[in-house]
Protein backbone atom coordinates (compact mmCIF):
# COMPACT_ATOMS: atom_id res chain seq x y z
CA UNK A 1 0.00 0.00 0.00
CA UNK A 2 3.03 1.79 0.16
CA UNK A 3 1.65 3.63 3.30
CA UNK A 4 2.37 4.24 6.93
CA UNK A 5 -1.16 2.55 7.69
CA UNK A 6 -1.60 -1.21 7.82
CA UNK A 7 -3.30 -2.42 4.42
CA UNK A 8 -6.93 -3.46 6.93
CA UNK A 9 -7.03 0.31 7.89
CA UNK A 10 -6.93 1.11 4.83
CA UNK A 11 -10.60 3.06 4.31
CA UNK A 12 -13.53 1.69 2.33
CA UNK A 13 -16.88 3.39 2.45
CA UNK A 14 -15.13 6.20 5.32
CA UNK A 15 -14.37 2.77 7.77
CA UNK A 16 -11.11 0.39 7.62
CA UNK A 17 -11.57 -2.01 6.09
CA UNK A 18 -11.24 -4.27 8.96
CA UNK A 19 -14.21 -2.57 10.54
CA UNK A 20 -16.51 -3.92 7.80
CA UNK A 21 -15.39 -7.54 8.14
CA UNK A 22 -15.61 -7.23 12.06
CA UNK A 23 -19.31 -5.83 11.44
CA UNK A 24 -20.17 -8.99 8.96
CA UNK A 25 -18.57 -11.40 11.60
CA UNK A 26 -20.85 -9.71 14.09
CA UNK A 27 -23.95 -10.42 12.54
CA UNK A 28 -22.99 -14.33 12.86
CA UNK A 29 -23.60 -16.26 16.44
CA UNK A 30 -20.17 -15.91 17.28
CA UNK A 31 -19.03 -16.82 20.67
CA UNK A 32 -15.56 -15.21 19.98
CA UNK A 33 -13.97 -13.17 17.62
CA UNK A 34 -10.10 -13.34 17.04
CA UNK A 35 -7.98 -10.74 15.36
CA UNK A 36 -5.06 -11.78 14.20
CA UNK A 37 -2.08 -9.42 13.12
CA UNK A 38 1.63 -9.86 11.58
CA UNK A 39 2.37 -6.04 12.71
CA UNK A 40 1.71 -2.51 13.66
CA UNK A 41 -0.60 -3.66 16.61
CA UNK A 42 -0.77 -1.15 18.20
CA UNK A 43 -2.28 0.90 15.50
CA UNK A 44 -4.93 -1.63 15.25
CA UNK A 45 -5.66 -1.28 18.78
CA UNK A 46 -5.93 2.07 18.55
CA UNK A 47 -8.16 1.88 15.87
CA UNK A 48 -10.59 -0.43 17.60
CA UNK A 49 -10.30 0.38 21.32
CA UNK A 50 -13.08 -1.30 22.29
CA UNK A 51 -14.16 -3.97 19.75
CA UNK A 52 -14.99 -6.99 21.47
CA UNK A 53 -12.38 -9.18 20.17
CA UNK A 54 -9.13 -10.91 21.45
CA UNK A 55 -6.14 -9.52 19.50
CA UNK A 56 -3.39 -12.25 18.73
CA UNK A 57 0.08 -11.69 16.93
CA UNK A 58 1.79 -13.51 14.59
CA UNK A 59 5.07 -12.36 15.47
CA UNK A 60 6.84 -14.54 12.63
CA UNK A 61 4.71 -13.57 9.28
CA UNK A 62 5.01 -17.75 8.52
CA UNK A 63 2.22 -18.21 6.04
CA UNK A 64 -1.88 -18.07 6.71
CA UNK A 65 -2.06 -21.59 8.63
CA UNK A 66 0.82 -20.43 10.52
CA UNK A 67 -1.40 -16.96 10.93
CA UNK A 68 -4.86 -19.35 12.39
CA UNK A 69 -2.79 -21.13 14.54
CA UNK A 70 -1.35 -18.59 16.42
CA UNK A 71 -5.25 -18.37 17.57
CA UNK A 72 -6.07 -21.99 17.92
CA UNK A 73 -4.82 -22.01 21.76
CA UNK A 74 -7.83 -20.04 22.42
CA UNK A 75 -10.73 -21.77 21.25
CA UNK A 76 -12.27 -25.07 22.75
CA UNK A 77 -12.12 -28.27 20.79
CA UNK A 78 -15.85 -28.76 20.56
CA UNK A 79 -15.85 -24.76 18.41
CA UNK A 80 -17.05 -24.17 15.25
CA UNK A 81 -14.02 -22.01 13.14
CA UNK A 82 -14.67 -19.36 10.83
CA UNK A 83 -11.66 -17.99 9.26
CA UNK A 84 -12.32 -14.72 7.57
CA UNK A 85 -9.70 -12.47 5.81
CA UNK A 86 -9.41 -9.25 7.21
CA UNK A 87 -8.94 -6.88 3.86
CA UNK A 88 -12.40 -8.67 2.06
CA UNK A 89 -14.80 -5.58 3.25
CA UNK A 90 -17.67 -6.25 0.83
CA UNK A 91 -18.11 -9.57 2.58
CA UNK A 92 -21.79 -9.95 3.97
CA UNK A 93 -23.19 -11.97 6.43
CA UNK A 94 -26.02 -13.22 4.50
CA UNK A 95 -23.23 -15.03 2.19
CA UNK A 96 -20.88 -16.42 5.71
CA UNK A 97 -24.79 -17.84 6.92
CA UNK A 98 -24.95 -19.56 3.65
CA UNK A 99 -21.14 -21.06 4.16
CA UNK A 100 -22.08 -21.64 7.59
CA UNK A 101 -25.50 -23.58 6.41
CA UNK A 102 -23.18 -25.31 3.93
CA UNK A 103 -23.62 -29.84 4.46
CA UNK A 104 -19.81 -30.53 5.01
CA UNK A 105 -17.86 -30.88 8.09
CA UNK A 106 -15.11 -28.31 6.14
CA UNK A 107 -16.89 -26.14 4.08
CA UNK A 108 -15.23 -23.08 1.88
CA UNK A 109 -15.94 -19.95 -0.15
CA UNK A 110 -15.15 -20.25 -3.65
CA UNK A 111 -15.56 -17.60 -7.01
CA UNK A 112 -15.13 -17.78 -10.50
CA UNK A 113 -13.44 -15.01 -11.85
CA UNK A 114 -12.96 -14.19 -15.95
CA UNK A 115 -8.82 -13.54 -14.99
CA UNK A 116 -7.91 -16.02 -12.17
CA UNK A 117 -4.44 -14.72 -12.07
CA UNK A 118 -2.33 -14.90 -8.55
CA UNK A 119 -5.50 -17.11 -7.24
CA UNK A 120 -5.20 -20.34 -5.41
CA UNK A 121 -7.45 -22.87 -8.09
CA UNK A 122 -10.12 -24.87 -6.76
CA UNK A 123 -9.72 -28.73 -8.27
CA UNK A 124 -12.01 -31.31 -8.27
CA UNK A 125 -12.19 -34.59 -9.30
CA UNK A 126 -13.87 -35.86 -12.81
CA UNK A 127 -17.09 -36.15 -10.40
CA UNK A 128 -17.20 -32.58 -9.26
CA UNK A 129 -16.13 -33.22 -5.66
CA UNK A 130 -13.30 -30.76 -4.35
CA UNK A 131 -9.81 -32.43 -3.48
CA UNK A 132 -7.94 -29.84 -2.88
CA UNK A 133 -6.39 -25.79 -3.76
CA UNK A 134 -2.91 -25.33 -5.64
CA UNK A 135 -1.55 -22.21 -5.06
CA UNK A 136 -1.14 -20.07 -8.62
CA UNK A 137 2.41 -20.49 -8.15
CA UNK A 138 2.82 -23.98 -7.59
CA UNK A 139 0.06 -24.68 -10.16
CA UNK A 140 0.48 -26.64 -13.70
CA UNK A 141 -0.47 -24.75 -16.88
CA UNK A 142 -3.89 -26.91 -17.07
CA UNK A 143 -4.17 -26.05 -13.28
CA UNK A 144 -3.84 -22.09 -14.40
CA UNK A 145 -6.68 -22.45 -16.31
CA UNK A 146 -9.19 -23.20 -13.41
CA UNK A 147 -11.83 -19.99 -13.19
CA UNK A 148 -12.91 -21.07 -9.58
CA UNK A 149 -10.66 -19.57 -6.96
CA UNK A 150 -10.02 -19.55 -3.17
CA UNK A 151 -11.54 -16.69 -1.65
CA UNK A 152 -9.82 -17.52 1.92
CA UNK A 153 -12.88 -18.21 3.90
CA UNK A 154 -13.18 -21.34 5.30
CA UNK A 155 -15.21 -23.24 8.15
CA UNK A 156 -13.14 -26.30 10.24
CA UNK A 157 -14.32 -28.17 13.24
CA UNK A 158 -11.37 -26.63 16.09
CA UNK A 159 -10.24 -29.90 17.26
CA UNK A 160 -9.42 -31.32 13.55
CA UNK A 161 -7.79 -27.84 12.59
CA UNK A 162 -5.79 -28.10 15.13
CA UNK A 163 -4.44 -31.46 14.43
CA UNK A 164 -4.46 -30.48 10.81
CA UNK A 165 -2.00 -26.86 11.66
CA UNK A 166 0.24 -28.89 13.54
CA UNK A 167 1.03 -31.02 10.22
CA UNK A 168 1.80 -28.00 8.02
CA UNK A 169 4.87 -27.68 6.27
CA UNK A 170 6.59 -25.34 3.75
CA UNK A 171 6.59 -27.44 1.20
CA UNK A 172 5.55 -24.81 -1.79
CA UNK A 173 7.23 -22.05 -3.97
CA UNK A 174 7.41 -19.48 -1.05
CA UNK A 175 7.87 -21.91 1.70
CA UNK A 176 5.09 -20.52 3.82
CA UNK A 177 2.56 -22.60 6.05
CA UNK A 178 -0.46 -22.53 3.50
CA UNK A 179 -4.17 -22.69 4.92
CA UNK A 180 -4.95 -24.19 2.01
CA UNK A 181 -3.19 -27.49 2.36
CA UNK A 182 -5.39 -28.36 5.33
CA UNK A 183 -8.05 -28.92 2.98
CA UNK A 184 -5.99 -31.64 1.33
CA UNK A 185 -5.72 -33.00 4.88
CA UNK A 186 -8.97 -32.76 5.25
CA UNK A 187 -10.50 -34.80 1.90
CA UNK A 188 -7.26 -37.21 3.20
CA UNK A 189 -9.08 -38.08 6.41
CA UNK A 190 -12.36 -38.36 4.47
CA UNK A 191 -13.73 -35.29 5.64
CA UNK A 192 -16.83 -33.87 3.40
CA UNK A 193 -15.42 -30.45 2.14
CA UNK A 194 -18.15 -28.66 0.83
CA UNK A 195 -17.33 -25.75 -1.56
CA UNK A 196 -20.11 -22.96 -1.53
CA UNK A 197 -19.66 -20.46 -4.79
CA UNK A 198 -20.33 -17.06 -3.74
CA UNK A 199 -23.20 -15.70 -5.79
CA UNK A 200 -21.60 -11.87 -6.25
CA UNK A 201 -17.72 -12.54 -6.72
CA UNK A 202 -17.37 -8.70 -6.09
CA UNK A 203 -17.92 -9.64 -2.27
CA UNK A 204 -14.64 -11.67 -1.91
CA UNK A 205 -12.75 -9.26 -3.91
CA UNK A 206 -9.34 -7.66 -1.73
CA UNK A 207 -6.83 -5.16 -2.32
CA UNK A 208 -3.03 -5.45 -1.87
CA UNK A 209 -2.19 -1.92 -3.69
CA UNK A 210 -4.02 1.38 -3.93
CA UNK A 211 -5.39 1.09 -7.66
CA UNK A 212 -7.49 -2.18 -5.73
CA UNK A 213 -8.30 -0.49 -2.96
CA UNK A 214 -10.09 2.09 -5.42
CA UNK A 215 -11.75 -0.39 -7.33
CA UNK A 216 -12.98 -1.64 -3.75
CA UNK A 217 -14.54 2.08 -2.89
CA UNK A 218 -16.79 2.28 -6.45
CA UNK A 219 -18.29 -1.42 -5.78
CA UNK A 220 -18.75 -0.35 -2.24
CA UNK A 221 -20.35 3.18 -3.45
CA UNK A 222 -22.40 1.16 -6.51
CA UNK A 223 -23.91 -1.05 -3.87
CA UNK A 224 -24.38 1.98 -1.34
CA UNK A 225 -26.11 3.51 -4.52
CA UNK A 226 -28.04 0.46 -5.40
CA UNK A 227 -29.82 0.46 -1.59
CA UNK A 228 -30.60 4.00 -2.04
CA UNK A 229 -32.41 3.78 -4.84
CA UNK A 230 -34.14 0.28 -3.50
CA UNK A 231 -35.40 2.86 -1.00
CA UNK A 232 -37.22 5.13 -3.23
CA UNK A 233 -34.35 8.16 -3.06
CA UNK A 234 -33.99 9.95 -6.28
CA UNK A 235 -30.12 10.15 -7.61
CA UNK A 236 -29.42 12.54 -10.19
CA UNK A 237 -26.32 10.00 -10.91
CA UNK A 238 -25.86 7.16 -9.08
CA UNK A 239 -22.04 6.43 -9.66
CA UNK A 240 -21.48 10.07 -8.09
CA UNK A 241 -22.31 10.05 -4.82
CA UNK A 242 -19.94 8.60 -2.08
CA UNK A 243 -21.96 7.51 1.35
CA UNK A 244 -19.53 6.22 4.25
CA UNK A 245 -22.00 5.89 7.04
CA UNK A 246 -25.14 4.80 7.79
CA UNK A 247 -28.30 7.02 5.97
CA UNK A 248 -32.26 6.64 6.57
CA UNK A 249 -34.60 8.15 4.38
CA UNK A 250 -38.50 9.24 3.92
CA UNK A 251 -40.10 9.52 0.53
CA UNK A 252 -39.19 11.58 -2.52
CA UNK A 253 -35.95 12.82 -1.71
CA UNK A 254 -33.72 14.19 -4.12
CA UNK A 255 -30.12 13.65 -3.91
CA UNK A 256 -28.29 15.50 -7.01
CA UNK A 257 -24.18 14.74 -7.91
CA UNK A 258 -21.36 14.59 -5.79
CA UNK A 259 -23.10 14.27 -2.87
CA UNK A 260 -21.17 12.73 0.30
CA UNK A 261 -22.96 11.71 3.39
CA UNK A 262 -20.87 10.57 5.95
CA UNK A 263 -21.93 9.25 9.74
CA UNK A 264 -25.33 9.10 10.63
CA UNK A 265 -27.70 10.88 8.16
CA UNK A 266 -31.28 11.03 8.57
CA UNK A 267 -33.46 12.74 5.69
CA UNK A 268 -36.75 13.20 5.80
CA UNK A 269 -39.78 13.40 2.98
CA UNK A 270 -38.94 15.16 0.46
CA UNK A 271 -35.72 16.52 1.27
CA UNK A 272 -33.62 17.79 -1.64
CA UNK A 273 -29.89 17.95 -1.59
CA UNK A 274 -27.98 20.49 -4.27
CA UNK A 275 -25.02 19.00 -6.12
CA UNK A 276 -21.28 19.14 -4.19
CA UNK A 277 -22.56 18.60 -1.11
CA UNK A 278 -21.06 17.33 2.49
CA UNK A 279 -23.38 16.27 5.11
CA UNK A 280 -21.86 14.88 8.38
CA UNK A 281 -23.89 13.54 11.23
CA UNK A 282 -27.03 15.61 10.20
CA UNK A 283 -30.90 14.84 10.95
CA UNK A 284 -32.76 17.14 8.44
CA UNK A 285 -36.60 17.20 8.39
CA UNK A 286 -39.16 16.88 6.10
CA UNK A 287 -38.75 19.50 3.17
CA UNK A 288 -35.48 20.65 3.97
CA UNK A 289 -33.22 21.94 1.06
CA UNK A 290 -29.52 22.12 1.24
CA UNK A 291 -28.66 24.11 -2.14
CA UNK A 292 -25.34 23.06 -3.93
CA UNK A 293 -21.93 23.46 -1.99
CA UNK A 294 -23.05 23.52 1.33
CA UNK A 295 -20.71 22.02 4.21
CA UNK A 296 -23.40 20.59 7.27
CA UNK A 297 -21.69 19.22 10.43
CA UNK A 298 -23.81 17.92 13.05
CA UNK A 299 -26.90 19.69 12.19
CA UNK A 300 -30.55 19.46 13.06
CA UNK A 301 -33.49 20.87 11.11
CA UNK A 302 -37.03 21.05 12.79
CA UNK A 303 -38.94 21.19 10.19
CA UNK A 304 -38.47 23.04 6.79
CA UNK A 305 -35.75 24.85 5.81
CA UNK A 306 -33.79 26.58 3.19
CA UNK A 307 -30.01 26.16 3.38
CA UNK A 308 -26.98 27.45 1.19
CA UNK A 309 -25.42 27.74 -1.39
CA UNK A 310 -21.98 27.64 0.07
CA UNK A 311 -23.08 27.77 3.54
CA UNK A 312 -21.04 25.90 6.62
CA UNK A 313 -22.75 24.77 9.50
CA UNK A 314 -20.83 23.09 12.02
CA UNK A 315 -21.91 21.16 15.25
CA UNK A 316 -24.36 21.87 17.35
CA UNK A 317 -26.46 24.14 14.69
CA UNK A 318 -30.66 23.56 15.51
CA UNK A 319 -32.82 25.11 12.88
CA UNK A 320 -36.55 25.52 13.12
CA UNK A 321 -39.12 25.81 10.60
CA UNK A 322 -39.06 28.26 7.85
CA UNK A 323 -35.42 29.68 8.64
CA UNK A 324 -32.50 30.54 5.63
CA UNK A 325 -29.26 30.08 5.96
CA UNK A 326 -28.28 32.12 3.07
CA UNK A 327 -24.68 32.06 0.95
CA UNK A 328 -21.12 32.07 2.51
CA UNK A 329 -22.85 32.02 6.35
CA UNK A 330 -21.27 29.93 9.12
CA UNK A 331 -22.85 28.85 12.40
CA UNK A 332 -21.44 26.57 15.01
CA UNK A 333 -23.37 25.75 18.33
CA UNK A 334 -26.47 28.49 16.82
CA UNK A 335 -29.81 27.48 17.74
CA UNK A 336 -32.43 29.79 14.99
CA UNK A 337 -35.75 30.16 15.86
CA UNK A 338 -38.60 29.75 13.51
CA UNK A 339 -38.47 32.11 10.14
CA UNK A 340 -35.39 33.59 11.03
CA UNK A 341 -32.77 34.12 8.22
CA UNK A 342 -29.34 34.72 8.01
CA UNK A 343 -28.93 35.26 3.84
CA UNK A 344 -25.34 35.80 3.01
CA UNK A 345 -21.83 36.66 4.72
CA UNK A 346 -22.51 36.25 8.24
CA UNK A 347 -21.14 33.95 11.11
CA UNK A 348 -23.01 32.92 14.04
CA UNK A 349 -21.36 31.09 17.06
CA UNK A 350 -22.45 30.46 20.41
CA UNK A 351 -25.89 31.85 19.45
CA UNK A 352 -29.59 31.59 20.34
CA UNK A 353 -31.82 33.18 18.14
CA UNK A 354 -35.68 33.90 18.97
CA UNK A 355 -38.32 33.63 15.52
CA UNK A 356 -38.41 35.64 12.70
CA UNK A 357 -35.20 37.40 13.40
CA UNK A 358 -32.87 39.26 10.62
CA UNK A 359 -29.47 38.77 10.55
CA UNK A 360 -27.74 41.22 7.91
CA UNK A 361 -25.12 40.46 5.55
CA UNK A 362 -21.30 40.93 7.04
CA UNK A 363 -22.72 40.42 10.61
CA UNK A 364 -20.76 38.02 12.91
CA UNK A 365 -21.15 37.37 16.49
CA UNK A 366 -17.87 37.58 18.66
CA UNK A 367 -18.45 34.59 21.27
CA UNK A 368 -14.58 34.21 21.50
CA UNK A 369 -11.48 36.30 23.32
CA UNK A 370 -8.92 33.60 22.96
CA UNK A 371 -9.63 31.74 25.83
CA UNK A 372 -13.24 31.50 26.69
CA UNK A 373 -16.78 31.30 24.29
CA UNK A 374 -19.27 33.40 25.22
CA UNK A 375 -23.18 33.42 24.24
CA UNK A 376 -25.01 35.61 22.41
CA UNK A 377 -28.97 35.66 22.46
CA UNK A 378 -31.38 37.37 20.30
CA UNK A 379 -34.98 37.71 20.73
CA UNK A 380 -37.87 37.16 18.97
CA UNK A 381 -38.83 39.37 15.84
CA UNK A 382 -35.11 41.48 16.00
CA UNK A 383 -33.84 43.06 13.36
CA UNK A 384 -29.73 43.13 13.13
CA UNK A 385 -28.52 45.76 10.55
CA UNK A 386 -25.66 44.67 8.38
CA UNK A 387 -21.90 44.24 8.97
CA UNK A 388 -22.86 44.04 12.70
CA UNK A 389 -20.75 42.67 15.05
CA UNK A 390 -21.91 41.33 18.48
CA UNK A 391 -20.07 41.43 21.29
CA UNK A 392 -20.40 38.01 23.42
CA UNK A 393 -21.84 37.56 26.04
CA UNK A 394 -24.93 39.77 24.76
CA UNK A 395 -28.85 40.17 24.71
CA UNK A 396 -30.89 41.97 22.19
CA UNK A 397 -34.19 42.48 23.04
CA UNK A 398 -37.08 41.64 21.51
CA UNK A 399 -38.56 43.16 18.59
CA UNK A 400 -35.05 45.41 18.66
CA UNK A 401 -33.23 47.36 15.91
CA UNK A 402 -29.52 47.18 15.74
CA UNK A 403 -28.12 49.80 13.23
CA UNK A 404 -26.14 48.54 10.20
CA UNK A 405 -22.12 49.28 11.13
CA UNK A 406 -22.51 48.50 15.02
CA UNK A 407 -20.49 46.81 17.48
CA UNK A 408 -22.77 46.08 20.51
CA UNK A 409 -20.99 45.50 23.61
CA UNK A 410 -23.68 45.80 26.02
CA UNK A 411 -27.46 44.62 26.14
CA UNK A 412 -29.58 46.08 23.55
CA UNK A 413 -33.16 47.02 24.97
CA UNK A 414 -36.46 45.33 23.43
CA UNK A 415 -38.33 47.37 20.83
CA UNK A 416 -35.77 50.26 20.21
CA UNK A 417 -33.18 51.19 18.00
CA UNK A 418 -29.70 50.80 18.87
CA UNK A 419 -26.45 51.69 17.25
CA UNK A 420 -22.93 52.76 18.02
CA UNK A 421 -21.03 54.59 14.84
CA UNK A 422 -19.16 57.30 14.73
CA UNK A 423 -20.52 60.29 12.86
CA UNK A 424 -20.08 60.81 9.08
CA UNK A 425 -17.83 64.09 8.06
CA UNK A 426 -15.68 64.75 5.24
CA UNK A 427 -11.92 66.06 5.32
CA UNK A 428 -12.03 69.14 1.83
CA UNK A 429 -8.07 69.64 2.52
CA UNK A 430 -7.52 65.62 2.22
CA UNK A 431 -4.48 64.54 -0.06
CA UNK A 432 -4.36 61.42 -1.30
CA UNK A 433 -0.47 59.12 -0.80
CA UNK A 434 0.26 60.50 -4.41
CA UNK A 435 -1.12 63.90 -4.13
CA UNK A 436 0.84 64.27 -0.58
CA UNK A 437 4.04 63.31 -2.88
CA UNK A 438 3.67 65.57 -5.52
CA UNK A 439 3.60 68.38 -3.42
CA UNK A 440 6.55 67.53 -0.96
CA UNK A 441 8.81 67.57 -4.06
CA UNK A 442 6.98 70.82 -5.87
Amino acid sequence: MLSRQPKVLQPIGGQAMLAHVLQAASALPAAVVHVVYGHAGEQLRKAFPSAPVKWVAQQQQNGTGHAVAQAMPGVPDTARVLVLMGDQPLLTAATLKRLLAAPGEVAMLSMSLADPTGYGRVVRDGQGVFREIVEHADATPKQRNISEVNSGVYCFPADDLKQWLARLAGNNAAGEHYLTDVLAMAVSAGRQVAVCQAEDPTELQGANDKLQLAQLERLYQQRQAIQLLQAGVTLADPARIDVRGEVQTGQDIFIDINVVLQGSIVLGDEVRIGPGCVLEDCRLAAGTQVLSHSVLQGVVTEGACSIGPFARLRTGTVLAAGVKIGNFVETKQAVLGANSKASHLSYLGDAVLGANVNIGAGTITCNYDGVNKYQTTIADGVFIGSDSQLVAPVSIGEGAFIGAGSTITSDAPAGKLTLSRVRQKTLDDWLTPRQQACEDNS
